[in-house]
């Protein structure tokens, strides 16, 4: 039993799972065995291993797999230390994984940013957004609004994050990472806003500039939020207050009666 053990802790490390996660057919070829060999050793079940790999102070199973360890790894480290202080070696190492099986479930590093991204941006809330949308333009774009701005603020901070490598690399892993998205993100945008462009609701603008109008100065305002506070004090309206302006703006702008 104890080359067996051998054997599929080799194959969890490889793969970067926990030997209750790796098929028996990846045990197997690590012992240099045929399945049902170590079936037949095994007594016709993989409890007998699991049992074996705990007595030899090792838990076979119980943690999450890579993929998920991977991504909450690097999404605290994005927040401490921004993308360029982002490295496959350091996400492995919080992730306690091997570096290649962070290749083979992301391809490389800006795979694994890009589904970090995806994650914790706004493209899961402009699916469900557009699961069930909103009947009126007015609550449409208020909605819109929202869902943006609550991803700059979502925990832990990739948004801003993304943004900040964006303004200051443009060539950098943010620019990548958004380009990989936009698809997406402009394919919901449009199942949300030509349906009122095709009633006559929205002046018939080319799509990404109804984008721009509606998004830009609001992400605007959010990533110069925190400096303006300070400055201007009781000034500034409360977010809320500001989310609503930026809408009524929007609609005034592109709207038609």
């Amino acid at each position: 039993m104890k080359d067996l053990v051998t054997a599929a802790l080799a194959a969890a490390k490889e793969r970067g799972q926990d030997v209750a996660d790796v098929p028996l057919t990846a045990i197997a070829a690590a012992a240099g065995i045929s399945r049902s060999t170590l079936l037949r050793r095994l007594g016709g079940s993989r409890a007998a291993l699991d049992e074996a790999v705990r007595q030899a102070g090792i838990d076979p199973g119980g943690r999450p797999p890579v993929r998920e360890r991977a991504m909450a790894a690097a999404s605290r480290l994005v927040a401490e230390r921004g993308l360029g202080g982002v490295t496959l070696d350091a996400v492995a190492e919080r992730a306690e994984c091997s570096l290649p099986s962070l290749h083979t479930v992301f391809e490389g590093r800006d795979g694994l940013l890009s589904a970090v991204f995806e994650r914790y941006g706004p493209l899961p809330d402009l699916e469900a957004l557009v699961a069930d949308p909103p009947e009126s333009l007015e609550d449409t774009v208020r909605v819109l609004c929202r869902t943006f701005v609550a991803a700059f603020d979502r925990e832990p901070r990739i948004v801003p994050a993304v943004f900040a490598d964006l303004f200051s690399r443009p060539d950098g892993p943010a620019a990548r990472m958004v380009a990989a998205t936009f698809p997406r993100l402009f394919d919901y945008l449009s199942r949300l806003l030509l349906p009122h462009i095709e009633a006559g609701r929205i002046r018939p603008l080319p799509f990404p500039v109804l984008v721009q109008l509606l998004l830009g100065p609001l992400i605007n305002h959010v990533l110069l939020r925190p400096v303006l506070e300070p400055a201007l004090g009781g000034g500034l309206p409360s977010l809320d207050d500001s989310i609503e302006l930026f809408a009524d703006a929007y609609l005034r702008a592109v709207a038609l009666p």
